[in-house]
This record gives C-alpha cells, sequence and structure tokens, in this order.
C-alpha cells in the first residue's frame, strides 16, 4: 500500500485516526494494579463491578479537563478481568463519528461487536466517549473509540 492509498474513507497520510489507548487482560486485578505501579510508577483507578472491574491506567500526565496525555505521543490504557474472548492486549483508535467507523470496519470486512450490551451498538463510557469492539480481518480484536465532546 502507498501513502496515497491512506486516504480512502477519511484517513489521512498522516495517520487521520490515531491509537488513544491500550487495553491488557488481567486474571488477578490487584497484582496486575501492583506491578505496573511498582515497575513502571503507573496510576491505577479502579473501577467497580458496574464497569465490568475495569482499571483505568495512567501512564503519563494527563489533562484534568480532556482526560488525554499532555505528551505528545503518550497513551494512557486499562485493563480488563482476561476471559476466553477477550485474552490478549488490544488498542484503541479515536474516530470522530463511531457510527460511520462502524460502518467502515463491516465494509472493509471486519466483525463490529460494539459494546458490552452485545446487540452491536456502542457503550456509553461515562466522561470518556462511545466505545465499540471489532475483530479485525486477521482476528485482532481493536476498538473504537468516539471521544466526548466530538
Amino acid at each position: 500500500m502507498n501513502n496515497n492509498d491512506m486516504s480512502a474513507k477519511g484517513g489521512s497520510t498522516s495517520g487521520g485516526n490515531p491509537v488513544v489507548h491500550f487495553e491488557m487482560p488481567y486474571e488477578d486485578k490487584q497484582r496486575a494494579a501492583d506491578f505496573y505501579t511498582k515497575a513502571f510508577g503507573w496510576k491505577m483507578q479502579m473501577l467497580g463491578e458496574e464497569m465490568g472491574n475495569y482499571i483505568v491506567v495512567q501512564t503519563t500526565e494527563t489533562d484534568p479537563v480532556t482526560k488525554r496525555p499532555t505528551t505528545p505521543g503518550a497513551i494512557n490504557g486499562g485493563f480488563y478481568k482476561k476471559n476466553p474472548s477477550a485474552n490478549a492486549p488490544s488498542i484503541v483508535i479515536a474516530v470522530d463519528d463511531i457510527h460511520e467507523a462502524m460502518k467502515q470496519v463491516a465494509e472493509a470486512g471486519g466483525k463490529v461487536l460494539g459494546g458490552s450490551k452485545g446487540d452491536g451498538t456502542p457503550d456509553d463510557i461515562p466522561g470518556v466517549g462511545l466505545y465499540s469492539g471489532f475483530i479485525d480481518t486477521e482476528g485482532n480484536k481493536v476498538a473504537l473509540l468516539q471521544p466526548k465532546g466530538m
């Protein structure tokens, strides 16, 4: 693929939809949080049952209003409970319009999973934005995020 091919469907040669978040599974929530805090100094915010026992991970300084990293190129992430369908690290790609991006994923040959409800619709994560998973053509689980305010 040449750089000109990247501009199809709204992308750009400079990477129009950046990776903005990573996710990794855990078997033991506290053990994972302790490891990354001790090894790398990352800050953890443990969410409860209502948010799937997710851990929000801050790897770098973050703007308190936008909740986005202040260091160019840096990303934050999260940890989720490992399960048979989600047992490997994945990335989250920012998009302007999640519904359009979900349509583009399907048209490109991916399988749109949607959010946690299992009905193909995105989750609305309070203070974060709209979130939807998908499987790419190579079997990788990836996610889309339309950040709040977009």
